[in-house]
């Protein structure tokens, strides 16, 4: 299966959205592209992003 890319948005307690590019096969899951960026910012230094599912923008691109 061929990855594709997708963004990722989280809104984050600043007041900001932090976005993220995932691969993964056009036909994963909502919630896996989720999480894997949400891990992704959660271990940088930005301020806390929502772990809320609801809250994110997932658009596929390319």
């Amino acid at each position: 299966m061929e990855s594709r890319s997708w963004l990722v948005a989280l809104p984050a307690v600043d007041g900001r959205q932090y976005v993220y590019r995932v691969y993964a096969p056009e036909n994963a899951l909502l919630a896996d592209l989720f999480w894997q960026a949400w891990h992704c910012h959660d271990e940088s230094a930005y301020p806390r992003a929502w772990d809320v599912f609801d809250a994110a923008l997932i658009r596929r691109v390319g």
